[in-house]
């Protein structure tokens, strides 16, 4: 979609809204065609992702002023996402103080509550009166406070000692003093904590943000309920690739090049081929079961799909319960317990759909011929043991992952849809010559 750079009477929230159909060599110059508060609207409204781009593309003196009016911790994400050879550049653009918050920032990793923290947070004295108090932080919003939620109570030394909340600091008498009114349990995350971590413990405690100290208690900064939203869409994001079976896209997916999408998408479907090989091999190792009775082949498509759809079910509802927490690597029994039961309900269910289908086609158009019957018992039997292998494979793989300190999200349905359909070969052939023994076969 191009869009007339000229047209000046577009609205940033119209332009927000149409910004992902731009062609990327139009968005620069459309940006800069914008009148000032609207390319501001749009800048700030725009990803971390989208923000870089326009960064990497701007003019020197434009790009000192848009780096200077982001908050630190958001100028260091712009930062870490452009190629290292333009960062230091660009952090010579900023002032003197900001200069230094950002590139304390960028020695974290980006996964990191130090990484995530804005430097810039309201501090105050124990010993300051309420009204002194008040004061000095009506002077700082005007400076550089990006957000107002917490006070943070700090000695001389930048240690944390306690919070008060902006309303409990209104509302208290101005006489009072700081220490009078503040809160000494803090809850706090280390500056090396995992966001993920860190977004859980905000999450319990109903935080909108929380501060950020090192291991002698000196507060860095503070990780705020917009930085976390951040996070929780990165790391669901991450998790539903990898369960599609595909590498995490780093930026969106209209901006992937092509020949990055394959290589994301290439190897895990490389590796996902040469297991359906195996399929391939198992029924190679049937072939004269196959030979004597055809009609065995007619039904190797549902037997192998019902184990894999069972098996992608459970893989998909434990990964997400390990990441939400409802579920931890010592409830592996009762998770079992469950799937057990489950699995078996679930494949009476089908298996009786099965036979219910088997015997009416057979009256129908006689398809299946005098032995329909043993034909419908080793379905449906089979039915039962793929979808209950399934439901425990697809449920106990996660757990398996992450007992080795793996991701429990690389158990992803296409994988665990290709190790059931070898096993379900397997258990089905294996019931047939069980059954069909001396009449089919």
């Amino acid at each position: 979609m191009s869009l007339d750079p000229q047209n000046e009477q577009e609205h940033a929230a119209t332009l927000f809204t149409r910004w992902s159909e731009t062609a990327l060599e139009d968005r620069l110059m459309f940006f800069r065609a914008l009148p000032p508060r609207e390319a501001g609207d749009l800048f700030f409204g725009l990803s971390t992702h989208e923000q870089a781009f326009l960064i990497e593309f701007l003019s020197t003196s434009e790009k000192r002023i848009w780096l200077r009016a982001l908050a630190p911790d958001d100028t260091a994400d712009v930062l870490q996402s452009l190629p290292v050879d333009m960062r230091w550049n660009l952090i010579d653009l900023l002032d003197d103080s900001a200069r230094f918050e950002v590139a304390g920032l960028l020695a974290y990793e980006e996964d990191e509550a130090g990484g995530l923290m804005n430097p810039r947070f309201p501090r105050i004295r124990p010993d300051a009166s309420v009204r002194e108090a008040i004061s000095y932080l009506r002077k700082q919003a005007h400076v550089n406070l990006e957000s107002l939620y917490y006070c943070y109570v700090l000695d001389q030394s930048q240690h944390l000692l306690g919070v008060i909340s902006f309303r409990d600091l209104i509302i208290a008498k101005e006489t009072d003093t700081v220490r009078s009114r503040m809160r000494t349990d803090v809850v706090s995350v280390n500056e090396k904590m995992n966001q993920v971590n860190v977004a859980k413990l905000m999450a319990d405690h109903d935080l909108v943000a929380i501060p950020v100290v090192d291991e002698t208690g000196r507060m860095k900064g503070i990780v705020t309920h917009d930085d976390i939203v951040d996070v929780v869409q990165e790391e669901a994001t991450e998790d539903i690739h990898k369960i599609g079976g595909t590498e995490a896209l780093d930026v969106p997916y209209m901006d992937t090049p092509i020949l990055s999408l394959i290589k994301k998408r290439g190897g895990w479907l490389a590796v996902l081929f040469v297991g359906e090989m195996l399929t391939a091999s198992a029924m190679a190792h049937y072939e004269e079961e196959i030979a004597s009775a055809v009609v065995l082949a007619l039904f190797i498509p549902l037997i192998i799909s019902s184990g894999g759809n069972s098996g992608s079910q459970a893989s998909t509802l434990v990964i997400r319960a390990l990441a939400l927490e409802e579920i931890r690597l010592r409830d592996w029994w009762k998770v079992f317990k469950r799937e057990l039961v489950s699995g078996l309900i679930l494949g009476t269910i089908l298996a009786l759909i099965g036979v219910i289908r088997i015997i009416a086609w057979e009256n129908i158009f006689h398809s299946y011929g005098e032995h329909y019957l043993k034909l419908a018992l080793t379905v449906s039997l089979s039915l039962v043991g793929v979808v209950l292998w399934g439901t425990i494979s697809g449920s106990m793989l996660p757990l398996i992952l992450s007992k080795c300190k793996l991701d429990p999200a690389s158990a992803s349905a296409p994988f665990v849809a290709t190790l059931v359909d070898v096993s379900g070969l397997v258990i089905y052939f294996t019931l047939a010559k069980l059954i069909l023994s001396g009449t089919l076969l």
